[in-house]
């Protein structure tokens, strides 16, 4: 999702509606780009975070799991090679394919809770961090990498995306 200009216009218009549905929620495409600036500020990146919340003057984010720093290395590598395969699981071949399984199996439970600071600026939003096709299948959800992985420039062509 993350490489702009290899998305079909079917793809571009199905992550720019999930996108804005998002950032309505959460106050406006505005808030949600501040949002979005603020995670990429933090170091060490938010996910580590030991209480398991990212705050700003504009909302926060609350998980119910620890994520610790090596599944946070693990994913970030192979959500790289993910628009490849279409597939976030490496083949069954691959020696990193049962730390990746464990890995998916690790985080699928999560949920990611994203609240505005005030209730009048919009209801947001859940969500998990993968979504499972089958069982030899899964992928990142697109606002899990769009929030917390993807240039702010390209979640803001998606958010601005027009279909022609």
């Amino acid at each position: 999702m993350c490489d702009y200009n290899s998305l079909t216009e079917e793809e571009k218009l199905h992550y720019h509606n999930l996108l804005l549905d998002a950032a309505e929620k959460f106050g406006g495409k505005n808030f949600f780009l501040h949002l979005l600036e603020a995670i990429r500020e933090t170091k060490p990146h938010p996910l580590i975070a030991a209480n398991r919340t990212f705050t700003m003057e504009l909302g926060e984010i609350k998980w119910n799991k620890t994520i610790f720093k090596d599944k946070l290395q693990l994913l970030q590598q192979v959500r790289l090679e993910e628009s490849k395969r279409n597939n976030l699981l490496p083949e069954v071949s691959d020696k990193r394919y049962k730390k990746v399984l464990n890995l998916v199996r690790t985080l699928r439970p999560i949920v990611f809770h994203v609240k505005p600071a005030n209730k009048e600026n919009g209801p947001g939003f859940f969500f998990q961090p993968f979504e499972v096709v089958d069982e030899n299948t899964t992928r990142l959800n697109p606002l899990f990498d769009a929030l917390f992985f993807c240039a702010i420039g390209t979640v803001k062509k998606l958010l601005n995306y027009e279909a022609r």
